[in-house]
């Protein structure tokens, strides 16, 4: 186990584009068969919908799942495999990462702060009451207005402390990464509202974009030991779970409106 911690930490940055390129991959792999069940439904008459009711509880099941074990995994005793596991990785790569990279992933990961959220979802919400766009605005406010409470809430039943010797020095609780779930709700729903806003052409790099940002900013905080890679995880199952949510909410509310 050691040997494989020195050698993720070792690799940490060539991890990090691997792992972006894959996501981006197998986001662009969902969005064709997305655009596949669209022409499909198209062709028969009905009207597409971007997540059908059927995909949305799947992911929800499966997101909860998730969470649950990783939540089991942390609550076991400090030298528990997860918590070991999540403890020397974040003492590696500090030991690895040279501290002019990390200023630099610093800077990454701001796009992900609360106050860059909190200003950016005010611009998107003020667009789309300008372009009278109500419902959409609608599901926009209820998706980002539930990402404080939610991870909070999260946070203050679990309590686990933050990584002893980061990079960074945050405040708060550490499990789940706020940064992960935030970014996961935030460019998520974003790119469901560009989606539904913008010309065919422009949706695969929209998806692709989305993903980019949310893989980014969840493995800036494994970087920079802000949060162990279970916080990391964690934020991102909660958040995809509450993303699944909202937009399956706004699709259900489109499709009565149009009915």
């Amino acid at each position: 186990m050691d040997d494989l911690i020195e050698w993720i930490a070792t690799h940490a940055l060539l991890l990090w584009a691997g792992l972006l390129l894959v996501a981006v991959l197998v986001g662009d792999v969902a969005w064709r068969w997305n655009l596949r069940q669209r022409d499909a439904a198209i062709a028969l008459g009905r009207a597409p919908v971007a997540i059908r009711a059927r995909t949305v509880a799947m992911l929800l099941i499966a997101m909860i799942l998730l969470f649950v074990a990783i939540a089991i995994a942390i609550g076991a005793e400090a030298q528990g495999l997860l918590p070991g596991f999540d403890a020397a990785l974040a003492s590696d790569l500090r030991a690895h990462l040279p501290d002019t990279t990390l200023r630099i992933i610093a800077a990454i990961t701001h796009l992900g702060d609360l106050w860059t959220v909190a200003a950016a979802s005010v611009v998107v919400l003020a667009v789309l009451l300008l372009r009278r766009h109500p419902s959409l605005a609608t599901s926009w406010a209820i998706a980002v207005a539930g990402i404080v409470p939610i991870n909070s809430g999260i946070k203050a039943w679990f309590q686990r402390p933050r990584p002893v010797h980061g990079f960074l020095t945050e405040a708060g609780w550490s499990f789940p990464s706020g940064h992960a779930f935030g970014a996961m709700v935030f460019y998520g729903m974003l790119a469901y509202v560009l989606l539904r806003l913008s010309p065919l052409r422009w949706h695969r790099p929209v998806v692709a974009g989305a993903i980019a940002m949310v893989t980014v900013i969840g493995v800036s905080r494994i970087l920079l030991q802000v949060h162990y890679l279970s916080d990391v995880l964690g934020g991102y199952a909660s958040g995809l779970a509450w993303l699944v949510v909202c937009i399956g909410g706004a699709e259900y509310w489109r499709l009565r409106q149009a009915a």
